[in-house]
């Protein structure tokens, strides 16, 4: 029962009004109670880090996961697989699976927090306690957001449980989060996991480290029940992004959840109405992608989060279902875009070239498919923001209308 500690250890079972125990352990003759002991606040390491016996669970009971596992569930058709029932997009599908750990990824301000509130309003909705643990932020900001969404204040103030840590988590803070997590939370945010590794000393690059925060602070909330949601970064180049959020790839190989990421597609502020697309890049239980869309990114197109910010006292965040129509729109859109992108680098190119440009040294100064290039390029051209002329050896030479041409070769 007692960990190989050799500073004084004290009690941390709960007294009948709340209280930490303060008896030590030799007053409860070496934890035969059945009580945890902590260590003295002085800097001593957690026992994972210092090669020590985890504490033993509440109720005198350890971890024992090397214990080959019963089965007979999974073979005997008992076994129910988990379900997406925290949360819902405006269709009812559910967002996040209980009891797993999940994560949303996504540059600033594209609407991680937006994307949590519109779930934390609606499990408040159906009378369900939350936890907030929120490493970014303060409390008048989140509870703000809550009540212009039209949260009511008696459920924010029985049931939603925000936490602002300064401090690293310790052993003794257990307590008062056990304390929480046993109201039995449906859902539980950790808002800015970067921001909370530092603040416990450990780098977002180091795999290692990724997982001392998991176990350290993100599984007390998983191993109570709830669906876990952390909101984090992705790195800002996109073409260097792929699935995963900022730091360790241990990041997303860790989640048994579902991993979204978000695009801002129409900036969010007060008086505007805002729009951030949303898709899977992980679903580890498998139930989620199949009410997405495939999008040619090869991530799937799960919901649009819309917050309509437009009326001064009323704030309206809603998760949209997408739809084939919103697909083909989304591709025109997204082509659109990179057509525009395409011409404006071919003006920029020709505009900077010392003498027009052909086709081929056109292509060599923009990037992007050449088919894509070539054809941006003939639209300029239609639209007589580009003048072809004819150059040497049959080549084609583009100049800006108003340019002087090239002077033929031989000319005085």
């Amino acid at each position: 029962m007692t960990t190989s500690f050799d500073s004084t250890r004290f009690c941390a079972h709960l007294t009948s009004d709340g209280r930490p125990c303060d008896m030590t352990e030799p007053t409860h003759y070496g934890g035969e109670l059945g009580h945890d002991f902590l260590p003295p606040l002085s800097g001593e390491p957690w026992p994972e880090e210092s090669g020590q016996t985890e504490p033993a669970q509440a109720g005198g009971q350890s971890r024992r996961s090397w214990r080959a596992q019963d089965l007979s569930e999974f073979v005997n058709g008992m076994y129910k697989p988990v379900l997406p029932t925290v949360g819902a997009r405006a269709d009812g599908v559910g967002v996040l699976y209980p009891g797993r750990m999940s994560t949303v990824a996504a540059e600033s301000e594209a609407g991680k927090t937006w994307f949590a509130l519109v779930l934390v309003l609606q499990e408040l909705n159906r009378g369900n306690h939350i936890v907030y643990m929120d490493f970014e932020d303060e409390a008048a900001g989140v509870v703000g957001r809550l009540l212009k969404m039209g949260g009511g204040i008696d459920d924010i103030l029985e049931r939603f449980h925000y936490i602002r840590p300064e401090e690293p988590l310790s052993l003794a803070d257990l307590i008062d989060l056990k304390e929480v997590l046993g109201l039995g939370p449906t859902l539980a945010v950790v808002d800015g996991v970067t921001e909370g590794m530092s603040l416990h000393g450990l780098n977002i690059n180091d795999n290692k480290d990724v997982a001392v925060f998991g176990r350290r602070v993100l599984r007390p909330l998983q191993d109570a029940g709830p669906a876990v949601v952390t909101l984090d970064h992705v790195v800002k180049s996109a073409d260097n992004r792929g699935r995963y959020a900022i730091g360790g790839v241990h990041k997303l190989n860790g989640l048994n959840g579902v991993m979204y990421l978000m695009e801002n597609v129409k900036p969010f502020g007060i008086g505007v109405k805002g729009k951030s697309r949303i898709r899977i890049a992980k679903d580890r239980p498998g139930q989620l992608r199949k009410e997405s869309l495939p999008h040619d990114s090869g991530l799937y197109w799960f919901a649009d989060l819309v917050v309509d910010a437009t009326e001064p006292d009323l704030l309206e965040a809603v998760l949209y279902a997408p739809n084939e129509t919103n697909l083909e729109k989304a591709k025109a859109d997204r082509e659109a875009a990179e057509e525009t992108r395409l011409q404006a680098a071919i003006v920029a190119a020709v505009e900077g070239a010392p003498e027009p440009l052909t086709t081929r040294e056109i292509e060599a100064r923009v990037k992007g498919r050449g088919v894509d290039v070539r054809y941006a390029t003939a639209a300029l051209v239609d639209a007589q923001r580009l003048v072809v002329e004819p150059g040497p050896r049959g080549s084609k030479l583009h100049r800006i209308p108003g340019a002087a041409p090239r002077a033929e070769e031989g000319a005085e």
